[in-house]
């Protein structure tokens, strides 16, 4: 390869040599640079993203709602679990949905619903946990026997978290 560039004239060797580092600075851009530079536009994005989520994250924290603030949680925490549902299930109106309820241990009870509204009855478990630390612990959910859109039969076990 050196003997046949020596045999070429001096502009036409330059012309090889100038094309020979145009090609090189080409081949390292596009299997050098652009991945790298790539791989760093996600991470930036990536960063952006995370960033943006912390500060809704950070925004949310302040909103917490009234009702869990520590003296109606406090208070409830005093009252058994029966009691916290039967209030509960009065202030939703889901009372006259209810079949049974039943304790099962002192932080738990186990309610039964027959032709509950869904929404309501999400809207009701939502209370529960973020008013008075009430999780469900196991449930079934079926389909009405009564033919209605939106309703269900439930049985739900629910522990509250001390």
């Amino acid at each position: 390869m050196k003997d046949w560039l020596d045999s070429l004239e001096a502009r036409e060797r330059l012309f090889v040599i100038v094309g020979a580092v145009a090609v090189s600075l080409a081949l390292l851009y596009a299997f050098l640079w652009v991945p790298l530079d790539q791989g760093h536009r996600d991470l930036q994005d990536s960063v952006a993203a995370w960033e943006r989520s912390l500060s809704e994250l950070r925004q949310l924290r302040g909103m917490q709602p009234a009702s869990t603030s520590a003296g109606p949680r406090n208070a409830m925490s005093q009252q058994t679990p029966v009691v916290i549902v039967d209030q509960t299930l009065r202030a939703r109106g889901l009372d006259r949905a209810l079949r049974r309820s039943q304790p099962t241990t002192s932080n738990g009870i186990r309610v039964e619903f027959e032709n509950v509204a869904f929404d309501d009855l999400v809207l009701w478990l939502d209370d529960l946990g973020s008013q008075y630390a009430m999780q469900v612990a196991s449930g079934s959910l079926s389909t009405s026997s009564q033919v209605a859109p939106g309703r269900v039969d439930a049985t739900l076990t629910l522990e509250r978290a001390l």
